[in-house]
């Protein structure tokens, strides 16, 4: 946990601005896997542990009465039975005290709690649930209908609490410099192990394994492959053959539960070949040129249009594409080797608040998120502030199925040069990925510095 003031000063902060009501929290509880009792590893709710730092502690919610200036914890602790199983656990007081909420009360008594707030016709306010046993209980603490609790959820408290955790403190960022620099180290181990004869799910585990031994877990599942012309292509049994381009896409959380998420793409073998070392210059120009477009004000909207620009121009140059390049990426293009959004925002959630709508956190009234194939996956937008923590990745992907469908199409046939692309079906994908946070002139890095460039690659890779 941070200090007690932390969380006393945030919750302070956030009832200033949602001005009046209940505010409810709740906290996750433990979710079966393929039966009750064998659970998935736990996982706090972001916002709960934001506004609390208790963690790992199933099964308890938090209520802030803003007009009565009062907070409260609801949640039991473990039954002697139960610290058979689980052994001894810290009382919910001292938990409570450690965060300065001064009231701690039986599970039994939310409930009871609740309906007395709403007979008196006070507004509780909720954030969209993710998980369906929490939409369950929020349905019966509340009396609205399973189907309809989404449509309940307190705008006022959403943009809140937006507001006030993209902006991360410095104690924060001291926290997500920590999970990039595991994150390195597991990338580093994937570069030099990551070897012909070896199947992708057996360094993945390698590198979960770092996270764990780090003290967290990983951020998100890893993304270990050699068919990296798939956007989120998860590691399987393939064995890791001479000539594999490997793209790693992966994060590491720490104890409190920052996020880091990186990726590197690199050969399997000793070395690039010329044309993986080509198209992979062109995807580190889009990356450096980006990173060098951060600052305060600039919309990452625009960032990203830059990113697909670069992109472009390195794709016209190897003669895979044509004709102007403003008119190109405006038509949309590009988007035949590069899908997704350059980035999003990173923090105690490795897509940070994503719960609580993109539409809220990585856009706003006077932006809205586009419906187009590519920028609909642009899950941040907006200008940028100082205290902001994003990644920056940009790739390029030949992903045969979508070749073949546009080809036919002729989709594009102004800017694509179909004949030439036909022979990169086979080529796979390369993303360059790192994470910063805007400063008040421009960007910083966060971790230690990670080979980035071919030759920095091949280096460490022969190591």
């Amino acid at each position: 946990m941070f200090s007690k003031q932390t969380y006393q000063s945030r919750r302070q902060h956030l009832k200033k601005e949602v001005k009046q009501g209940i505010l409810l929290f709740p906290g996750n509880g433990e979710s079966g896997m393929n039966y009750k009792d064998n659970w998935y590893p736990f996982r706090q709710d972001s916002t709960f542990l934001y506004y609390t730092g208790i963690n790992n502690i199933p099964d308890i919610y938090f209520a802030i009465d803003i007009d009565e200036d009062r907070e409260i914890l609801f949640g039991n602790d473990p039954t002697p039975e139960e610290m058979v199983w689980t052994g001894a656990a810290d009382p919910l007081a001292d938990l409570a005290g450690k965060s300065g909420i001064a009231t701690v009360k039986p599970f039994g008594e939310l409930a009871g709690f609740i309906r007395a707030q709403k007979q008196k016709g006070r507004t509780i306010h909720f954030l969209p649930p993710y998980r369906a046993e929490t939409t369950v209980q929020l349905s019966d603490l509340l009396g609205i209908p399973v189907g309809e609790v989404e449509k309940h959820k307190s705008d006022a408290f959403i943009k809140a609490v937006v507001k006030q955790r993209s902006v991360k403190s410095g104690e924060e960022i001291e926290e997500i410099n920590k999970a990039v620099n595991i994150t390195a180290q597991m990338h580093t181990y994937a570069i030099r192990n990551a070897v012909p004869g070896k199947t992708e799910k057996e360094i993945a585990g390698d590198l979960q394994a770092i996270a764990i031994g780090g003290g967290g877990n990983i951020s998100f599942p890893i993304i270990l492959t050699k068919n990296g012309q798939y956007l989120h292509n998860h590691a399987t049994q393939a064995v890791i053959g001479e000539g594999d381009l490997i793209l790693c896409d992966c994060g590491a959380e720490t104890a409190m539960n920052y996020a880091g998420d990186m990726t590197r793409t690199f050969p399997a073998g000793k070395t690039f070949s010329p044309l993986q070392k080509e198209v992979y210059n062109i995807v580190l120009d889009a990356h450096n040129s980006a990173v060098e477009a951060l600052k305060p004000g600039i919309r990452f909207k625009d960032v990203h249009l830059l990113a697909c620009t670069r992109l472009t121009e390195g794709l016209k140059g190897m003669g895979l594409m044509k004709g102007d390049t403003e008119e190109a990426v405006a038509a949309g293009a590009h988007t035949l080797f590069f899908q997704c959004g350059l980035g999003h925002m990173m923090g105690m959630d490795v897509h940070d608040m994503e719960n609580l709508g993109e539409a809220y956190v990585g856009y706003t009234d006077n932006l809205k998120k586009s419906t187009e194939f590519g920028l609909k996956s642009l899950r941040l937008g907006k200008e940028l502030e100082a205290g902001y923590v994003l990644t920056v990745e940009p790739g390029i992907y030949f992903n045969p199925f979508l070749i073949d469908a546009w080809k036919a199409q002729k989709k594009y046939s102004d800017f694509v040069n179909y004949d030439e692309v036909e022979k990169f079906k086979g080529f796979g994908g390369i993303r360059v990925e790192e994470d910063f946070v805007i400063t008040d002139s421009g960007s910083t890095l966060l971790g230690d510095p990670l080979a980035k460039t071919p030759e920095a690659i091949e280096e460490l890779k022969n190591s």
